[in-house]
């Protein structure tokens, strides 16, 4: 391939040069990841969005949107199953979850894991993406099988502030980074209809960023979180090849004081997935006891601006700006 195509969506500066993808961001300046792509398998734009499918060299499959790598097939495991397994592990008996944004279907297929839950509600706010993934992430989307799972296609900030209160055990905020129309998803409003939702022992886990490249904004998201939650803020962190950095962040929070450090749900209990009338074997790729409570271990730069007894700091750390 030796054509150029700068993405025409909120990310300009990623393209396609010579057979190569590189994602640029001004919110990782100084640094790009590149992939080798062998084909173009979609290329299309929604009322939202950008969305290009392409075939890499080295790691499958990878979704795109607005010039920003989503997913790839060979390291989606440790998003999807850490985004999931950290809350629902930590509480007993789920019976309704939330999933906010996760339009690839990926977060569902891990919920299939869990034999109590009754009822699965998905808001969804661009329905190419949940096309796009059925066609050509079916590894992901088969969680869209699952009879339990109500897809919902709209805005999910009014959907979390319409829903009854009480109704869910867990809420999962799979969103993009906060830029845009999602920096509402990072905002006091909205994390307090998610409190309000959450039946008394509720928990909710929300895509964070990494502690590398943007540890203020980390800070800012947590400190947003403690202002409804109080103390029942932890962040974690899982590792994503593919992700700027290598590092993302999940903020864990829960209604009443939840240890979550200590899961209640042992991993060896996850290897079944029952999606409808199918239960089938499907081990996991990421996630385990171990790396449950390591993901809540911070390296020092980040525990010492995150740890509440900090918090009067400015945010600075020598290693603030990842370097």
């Amino acid at each position: 391939m030796t054509t150029t195509k700068a993405t025409e969506g909120s990310n300009e500066m990623s393209r396609i040069m010579a057979g190569w993808f590189s994602e640029l961001s001004p919110m990782w300046p100084g640094e790009a990841l590149s992939l080798q792509v062998d084909k173009i398998l979609y290329e299309g734009k929604s009322e939202f969005q950008d969305v290009l499918v392409f075939e890499s060299r080295s790691y499958g499959r990878v979704l795109v949107l607005d010039g920003v790598i989503q997913l790839s097939e060979r390291d989606e495991c440790s998003y999807q199953e850490m985004i999931t397994h950290l809350p629902l592990c930590s509480i007993s008996n789920p019976r309704k979850v939330l999933v906010v944004g996760g339009g690839d279907g990926g977060v569902l297929r891990e919920l299939a894991r869990y034999p109590s839950i009754e009822q699965i509600d998905i808001c969804e706010l661009d329905k190419m993406v949940v096309d796009v993934a059925k066609e050509f992430f079916p590894g992901l989307a088969c969680g869209f099988d699952n009879p339990v799972v109500t897809l919902h296609i709209g805005d999910g900030v009014a959907f979390v502030r319409n829903a009854p209160p009480g109704t869910y055990d867990a809420i999962l905020i799979d969103s993009t980074d906060p830029d845009g129309p999602a920096l509402e998803l990072f905002e006091v409003p909205f994390y307090q209809a998610v409190a309000r939702a959450l039946r008394p022992k509720g928990v909710m886990c929300a895509l964070s960023e990494s502690p590398w490249l943007n540890i203020q904004t980390v800070k800012n998201h947590v400190n947003v979180c403690r202002q409804v939650f109080g103390k029942s803020v932890r962040f974690a962190w899982t590792t994503v090849p593919t992700y700027p950095s290598g590092v993302i962040g999940l903020v864990l929070c829960s209604k009443e004081q939840i240890d979550f450090e200590k899961p209640v749900v042992t991993d060896k209990a996850l290897g079944t997935m029952r999606l409808g009338a199918a239960c089938f074997k499907r081990p996991l790729k990421y996630y385990n006891s171990a790396m449950h409570r390591s993901a809540l271990c911070l390296p020092e730069f980040a525990r010492t601006v995150l740890d509440e007894e900090n918090n009067t700091s400015n945010g600075e750390s020598p290693m603030a700006n990842g370097h």
